[in-house]
């Protein structure tokens, strides 16, 4: 099988994108099919056996992060050489949306992936005329395509709402191999806890570390846990922030005063470690199409306290692997009160803590990339099968 893919984002920008992407394109080599990867400019010129073609972009003004990326006339070329036998377009905006005229140019069958929720960054920074129109240009994009698959059955519930054809299910898997409570880590639990001046050092060694892990940025909905930490008891719990992004130093000021730590962004190993060594995960995103931090902070063993939102709630388990507030229905001061009460709860309960710790271990492994992985061959071997049918008919 030959699988050209034009995406808005790759690596060496780390999110749940760009790994499923990687993760996409190993699966694909060790299958023995060829990729080709077409994208912004990454600095790579090969991923996993796949050819990386990139391109210059803009960034969006809601989320700099992401590009309007260009197509080039080398891409055109490059898909005539390498002759896919399908195309799958990931979140297209403006790259992916060219991509489907190039493909429709050179008679490919087209897949597309649905990722990222747009719309709902268009309201959350400001954009809010943007919303609706957003909603129409992807569904009129994705509709395009022969299937639009999406990582959870909520995004797809959601998606089904605003009108879009042709879902199928793509999940996520997680690496157990890397992503595993055994990397707890006593010295790295001490170095959050050593410039904690809330609290004596004997008494540091009781507190339960709180862990966020994610972009530092506010449609990540940053300002509950913020505001849900600071009233809590500084004595009992630590929190940790890991990752990196436009409102990292805002954060840090709101957090001014309280024990914090900022790692700025992990990844491998040190991630996985300090997975391990937290003992919550605080997730307040609402934000989510999937998920995939708090599927790896399950599969280190943490329980889950965030909000009963797309892509989450198809994870967590209320008051078996978390605790999830449906804060859609309420004001602020009841959404601050309602998810600190939860973190509390988690943090001075032990037997409830390590009840979710093991329901949390036991719910990730089930989670396989292997199988994640197959679920959209399924559907490309459908796709080409159909279209191949249709030529010979």
């Amino acid at each position: 099988m030959r699988v050209a893919i034009i995406t808005e984002n790759f690596l060496p920008k780390l999110d749940g994108v760009t790994r499923t992407l990687a993760r996409l394109l190993e699966h694909l080599n060790a299958n023995g099919d060829q990729a080709l990867l077409l994208g912004p400019e990454c600095g790579m010129e090969e991923y996993a056996g796949a050819k990386v073609v990139g391109t210059a972009g803009v960034p969006l003004p809601f989320y700099p992060e992401l590009k309007f990326n260009f197509f080039r006339p080398l891409f055109l070329r490059r898909l005539t050489e390498f002759q896919p036998d399908i195309l799958h377009v990931v979140d297209p905006v403006v790259l992916g949306a060219t991509g489907l005229g190039a493909a429709r140019l050179l008679n490919i069958p087209i897949i597309s992936s649905y990722h990222t929720n747009l719309a709902a960054y268009c309201e959350h920074f400001g954009f809010s005329l943007l919303t609706k129109p957003m909603w129409a240009y992807n569904r009129f994009i994705h509709n395009q395509c022969a299937l639009t698959f999406c990582p959870s059955p909520s995004t797809a519930e959601m998606l089904e709402q605003q009108s879009f054809e042709h879902l199928r299910l793509w999940p996520r898997g997680v690496d157990l191999t890397l992503f595993d409570p055994q990397r707890r880590s006593e010295e790295l639990r001490s170095s959050w806890l050593g410039g904690d001046q809330s609290t004596g050092a004997t008494a540091a060694e009781g507190k339960q570390i709180l862990l966020y892990v994610g972009r530092v940025s506010w449609e990540k909905n940053l300002r509950l846990l913020i505001q849900a930490y600071r009233q809590m008891d500084h004595s009992r719990c630590h929190l940790v922030i890991v990752g990196h992004g436009p409102a990292f130093d805002e954060v840090k000021q709101a957090l001014s005063g309280v024990p914090v730590t900022m790692t700025g962004y992990m990844s491998g190993e040190a991630l996985a470690t300090a997975y391990a060594s937290a003992d919550l995960f605080a997730f307040p995103s609402y934000t989510e199409t999937f998920g995939q931090v708090v599927l790896e902070a399950m599969a280190s063993g943490l329980p889950v306290v965030g909000l009963h939102a797309e892509g989450v709630r198809d994870l967590v388990q209320q008051q078996h692997t978390g605790f999830l507030l449906k804060a859609g229905t309420l004001n602020e001061p009841q959404q601050i009160a309602g998810y600190r009460e939860y973190l509390t709860r988690v943090v001075l309960d032990t037997e409830l803590r390590m009840r979710m710790q093991q329901n949390a271990l036991a719910e990730a492994r089930t989670h396989t990339w292997y199988a994640a992985m197959e679920c959209l061959m399924d559907g490309y071997r459908e796709v080409i099968g159909q279209s191949q049918a249709l030529l010979a008919a």
